[in-house]
């Protein structure tokens, strides 16, 4: 696998892992301020969130760059 598809890969685990990772932590607040969101999280925490998602998505990619390099799966096969 190449530096373009190592990219890719990290790009797209990194959102997908992101999107998993956002509800983590999330409390209401019980008497919310008038003109705010009755569903807004009281600390969303979104730069811890950032960095648990770059530390997970840089372990899966890897491990597929691992795995790919190893030859143990090939794309290039199932075509």
């Amino acid at each position: 696998m190449g530096w373009v598809g190592t990219g890719i890969t990290f790009i797209i685990t990194w959102w997908m892992v992101f999107f998993m990772v956002l509800p983590w932590g999330i409390k209401r607040p019980d008497d919310p301020e008038p003109g705010h969101e009755v569903g807004a999280p009281e600390n969303p925490r979104l730069w811890m969130k950032v960095g648990v998602t770059t530390v997970i998505s840089f372990v899966i990619t890897v491990t597929v760059w691992l795995v790919a390099n190893a030859g143990w799966i090939s794309i290039r096969d199932a075509v």
